[in-house]
């Protein structure tokens, strides 16, 4: 499932959370989940300047978000609550510990990552583009 394009040409807001624990923000254009790199534009004149390549393979994931700020009083829910209209409940755990709820569509271990979408309408992540392979678990959740 590719991500939707935003109409003509917006950028998205990114965080781009890198394995080693580093946290990039940025905007990103050319973002494809068939495509192993993209360019993350930075926050200050991000039509003018080159970006930086990124690799995916050295992504735990991608958050696309509302706002770059977040709400650092914000605390995601426990559980998933209903099920969803459109897709399966997942959970996804990384190396670090953090883990995400939310549902997918499009969930198939054998490709490079999927994308999900946050288990509550209140989180400053719109959706979010897991690597598979730096996941250390993603099961599917009732």
């Amino acid at each position: 499932m590719a991500t939707p394009a935003k109409p003509g040409g917006q950028l998205s807001k990114v965080v781009v959370a890198f394995l080693d624990g580093r946290r990039s923000r940025g905007y990103v254009l050319d973002f494809s989940p068939m495509r192993d790199e993209f360019t993350l534009l930075p926050l200050e004149n991000p039509m003018q300047a080159r970006g930086e390549k990124v690799d995916l393979v050295s992504l735990k994931a991608v958050f696309f978000v509302k706002d770059f700020g977040g709400n650092k009083e914000y605390r995601p829910p426990e559980s998933l609550g209903p099920p969803p209209q459109q897709g399966r409940k997942i959970e996804v755990v990384f190396r670090d510990g953090e883990t995400v709820l939310g549902t997918t569509q499009g969930y198939n271990p054998t490709k490079l990552g999927f994308f999900m979408f946050p288990a509550d309408g209140g989180d400053n992540n719109m959706r979010v583009f897991v690597v598979n392979r730096n996941a250390v678990r993603v099961k599917f959740v009732s």
